[in-house]
């Protein structure tokens, strides 16, 4: 299988590893920046965002022409972030081979109207046979061969199994769902509750704490999810509870990270400053909102997280005004 891997961040450049390795597939990395092609090609590492992982010399580095790669592959991955992603599907709007992006989050359009992935190919590319590739996952260790289980997600059975086949391996399970707003969802609302999860363990509130917020986080996400048509069984796999556990608690998670500096005092600024990547909870946490205040759906964590980018609350604050609400049924 011919597979273009569009957008050379950690993720893109780990998932183009991960295909490349054996001889089943011919894969090409390509970069929009023509130096950091160049410079991946001359050291065969991403030093700028993946570094200290060796890229295999079967592994194509190109720039340039991304619409004439794409054409000639059999699957096409979109690495781009959110904010991307419109343009770049504008430009494969045409193509019949199978596209699938990575991105997780809402685009932050018109306050009321922030978009999923699907809404925005449903947009811009229409007849693209699309989905998305998702679930719990670091690049650094997908790109180092540890264990790891992914959702091949899309209506379409066809892109479907070429994601499995693209990517299963050893090292890396690929299970199929055909419901894409429930896993768009879940990899959405999950940043924005890491950064919750972040600022719960930055003031040191204990496990007890963080087991219910990560717990009332998932009842959040479900509901928007119902509310957009997913199925509530999404929310307790890989692309829902998998991925909001190793986001909210693990130690590479950029958006925990946001959360844990925000306790140490930092605005929201400082913080997305001091990282040097792009946190997709802290860009799209507004536009979950505001999604969801739209359909009546009431997500006080989310809320929480807000007000405290905006600086409209302190971090104990934002702590009290959660266990100050009224009481209610836990299936409320």
């Amino acid at each position: 299988m011919k597979i273009s891997v569009l957008g050379a961040g950690a993720w893109g450049t780990a998932l183009a590893v991960a295909a490349s390795r054996g001889e089943r597939h011919d894969v090409t990395l390509w970069a929009r920046d023509a130096s950091q092609a160049r410079a991946m090609q001359a050291a065969r590492e991403n030093t700028r965002y993946l570094p200290d992982t060796p890229l295999p010399q079967r592994l194509r580095i190109a720039s340039g022409d991304m619409t004439a790669l794409a054409q000639a592959s059999d699957l096409v991955i979109a690495a781009t972030p959110v904010a991307g992603l419109r343009a770049l599907l504008a430009g494969l709007r045409d193509l019949r081979q199978p596209v699938a992006w990575l991105c997780k989050g809402f685009e932050a359009a018109e306050p009321d109207r922030g978009l999923l992935p699907h809404e925005v190919c449903a947009e811009v590319a229409p007849g693209l046979p699309a989905g998305v590739l998702s679930g719990p996952s670091f690049a650094q260790e997908v790109a180092r061969e540890q264990p790891t289980a992914l959702v091949a997600g899309s209506p379409h059975a066809a892109v479907r199994a070429a994601l499995v086949d693209a990517f299963h391996g050893p090292a890396l399970r690929i299970y199929a769902n055909d419901d894409m707003v429930g896993i768009e969802v879940g990899g959405a609302v999950k940043n924005v509750l890491a950064i919750a999860t972040g600022l719960c363990d930055g003031l040191q509130l204990g496990l007890n704490a963080r087991a219910a917020l990560i717990t009332r986080g998932l009842v959040e996400m479900g509901r928007l999810g119902a509310a957009l048509g997913a199925r509530a069984e999404t929310f307790h796999g890989l692309s829902g509870l998998g991925d909001l556990v190793l986001t909210a608690t693990g130690d590479l998670s950029r958006n925990r990270k946001v959360g844990l500096l925000l306790a140490q005092g930092m605005d929201q600024r400082q913080a997305v400053a001091s990282l040097g990547h792009v946190a997709e909870g802290v860009y799209c946490a507004r536009t979950v909102v505001l999604r969801a205040r739209a359909l009546g759906v009431e997500m006080p964590i989310s809320e929480g997280v807000v007000a405290l980018l905006d600086g409209r609350l302190r971090p104990a604050d934002a702590v009290a005004a959660l266990m100050e609400r009224q009481p209610v049924s836990e299936l409320d």
